[in-house]
């Protein structure tokens, strides 16, 4: 295949990956309703901890970097968190 053609395939992937960071986003406006209603707090240590281990143990067994995909999820994680705050009224205080 012409590189032009890999190139629109990884167009076509990265709008994908833009659609599920969206639907992602979406369920975080979801929760912050939750965790407002359950007096619960924005960030949540644990949670954070079992995504991140998850996501490093799926990298591995795809045998993709497992460090950078971390990263990708630590930013995710951290914009989920930001919808959380603006949905409950702090903005984006800590």
């Amino acid at each position: 295949m012409p590189i032009e053609g890999l190139r629109a395939e990884i167009s076509r992937i990265d709008d994908e990956i833009i659609d599920l960071i969206a639907r992602r986003q979406k369920l975080a406006a979801k929760i912050a309703q939750v965790k407002m209603n359950e007096g619960l707090s924005i960030h949540d240590e644990k949670r954070t901890r079992v995504v991140l281990e998850n996501t490093f143990n799926t990298a591995v067994e795809k045998n993709i970097n497992p460090v950078m995909v971390n990263k990708i999820f630590e930013v995710l994680i951290e914009m989920s968190e930001e919808r959380q705050r603006e949905c409950s009224g702090d903005g984006n205080l800590p």
